[in-house]
């Protein structure tokens, strides 16, 4: 389908969404949340798709972050529910089968940082800005920030960050874990590129396997991760790929999976 504030590319299993707001320097609003949900619902139906990047349109931006003008309208129960719906769609991603690389190329801020911080892996070019500034607008963060930072980078330093609004250069986003490369503002893409087809030459239900052990195991203690990681290492000795998988390591070849 059409739509008027990303931009979706197709290319073997890799998507590239790109939004579209240059002037507004990407900033997440109402409209770009819906079609954000519904390009990533069109991904997931495409069998073909298994890697999904997301940058921003133009040099500036990522995501600079929500629209101030749509918040500063709302009252509390507009709030609840532009919360509810970025909770929806980064729990999309977050959640997807699909892996989701974040190429941050300039400002990621507020509800931009926070789209970044939902996806599996955040590569950054070496202009890029992160940061959680709500506090300096008499507000808090809305689509995760108080919880999947203190994840990423530790609890005082999340604290840190959003008691003072402050912002982090891509080197210091790094040293902090926020981010896992830097790459030139030239190297982003390519480099988001080469990431997004070594995965894509990998087992894709080993692939699917690894996320949810990841992502399920982090909401719940050592034990149950382990358990839900013993569940899925045995569910995957099942497959055609790991027949494939071992016998092409013995045999001295380069493995041919199929995704079965």
């Amino acid at each position: 389908m059409g739509y008027n504030t990303v931009k979706v590319e197709i290319e073997g299993g890799l998507a590239t969404i790109s939004v579209t707001r240059p002037k507004a320097l990407n900033a997440l609003n109402d409209e770009m949340i819906t079609e954000l949900g519904q390009a990533f619902t069109e991904l997931e139906q495409d069998e073909t798709t298994r890697v999904v990047i997301i940058t921003g349109d133009g040099e500036k931006a990522f995501v600079a972050g929500a629209d101030i003008r749509e918040l500063q309208q709302a009252d509390s129960v507009g709030a609840k529910r532009i919360s509810e719906k970025g909770h929806e769609l980064l729990t999309q991603i977050e959640t997807s089968n699909l892996i989701s690389i974040a190429a941050i190329n300039g400002f990621a801020l507020g509800g931009g940082c926070e789209l970044a911080m939902a996806c599996d892996i955040r590569y950054a070019s070496d202009s890029a800005r992160l940061g959680q500034p709500e506090i300096t607008l008499g507000i808090i963060p809305g689509y995760g920030g108080t919880q999947r930072l203190p994840r990423l980078i530790g609890e005082g330093r999340a604290l840190e960050l959003l008691l003072t609004g402050n912002m982090v250069k891509a080197d210091e986003a790094l040293r902090l874990g926020l981010v896992e490369s830097v790459f030139s503002p030239a190297d982003l893409m390519d480099a988001a590129r080469k990431l997004a087809g070594k995965i894509l030459s990998m087992p894709p239900l080993a692939i699917m396997s690894i996320k949810r052990c990841v992502r399920q195991g982090l909401e719940g203690s050592l034990a149950a991760g382990i358990a839900i990681e013993t569940a899925e290492f045995s569910s995957i000795f099942s497959t055609d790929d790991k027949n494939e998988g071992t016998t092409a390591f013995l045999e001295k070849r380069t493995p041919k999976f199929t995704g079965k």
